[in-house]
């Protein structure tokens, strides 16, 4: 039982620093950093970028969890790349799972009617949903699904993967 609340206490605290602060002048250069690293690692990554209407990237998206879990992050939103707006993404998760893990995000956004759909706060990624995971040196085998294409790179941890099952955005455009 003190696990659990352990756990809930964890989760509630990820959410927690996800919301705090406003602007974070930072987070465009991480996102570029963060884009360009993931890049380097799978060239084949720039094909999406170059063709995209937009993409959202998150540079560090911290996951925990023990029975229950969750994950968090910041990101930068480009439409034709030019920053548009801000991007919060929030994940939940509940079942066998112990550890902790930070990774790198980009969703690549096929056409305006799939970046508008995220813009309007409607992209939820169910538990069916799957990202690459890029490794130095890994193929990049994956398609466009309903328009969005995702991508991940880990950063560090003690998490096997880094999946997007129950992921939710909150886009904030830039005044």
């Amino acid at each position: 039982m003190r696990s659990i609340f352990t756990s809930l206490f964890f989760v509630a605290s990820i959410f927690a620093w996800s919301q705090a602060g406003g602007w974070n002048p930072e987070l465009e250069t991480d996102a570029e950093a963060a884009l360009s690293e993931m890049i380097e690692a799978n060239p084949k990554l720039l094909k999406f970028k170059d063709k995209a209407y937009g993409y959202a990237v998150f540079p560090k998206v911290t996951k925990a969890g023990l029975g229950i879990g969750g994950a968090a992050g910041r990101g930068m939103v480009y439409e034709q790349d030019e920053i548009v707006g801000t991007a919060k993404l929030k994940q939940a998760s509940i079942g066998l799972q112990a550890g902790g893990q930070q990774y790198m995000e980009v969703i690549f956004f096929e056409h305006e009617e799939a970046l508008d759909h995220f813009k309007n706060n409607k992209l939820k990624f169910g538990a069916q949903a799957s990202a690459v995971a890029l490794d130095d040196g890994a193929s990049l085998d994956a398609a466009y699904v309903d328009g969005v294409a995702v991508f991940t790179k880990t950063l560090g941890g003690l998490m096997v993967e880094a999946s997007v099952g129950g992921q939710h955005f909150k886009f904030k455009e830039i005044d």
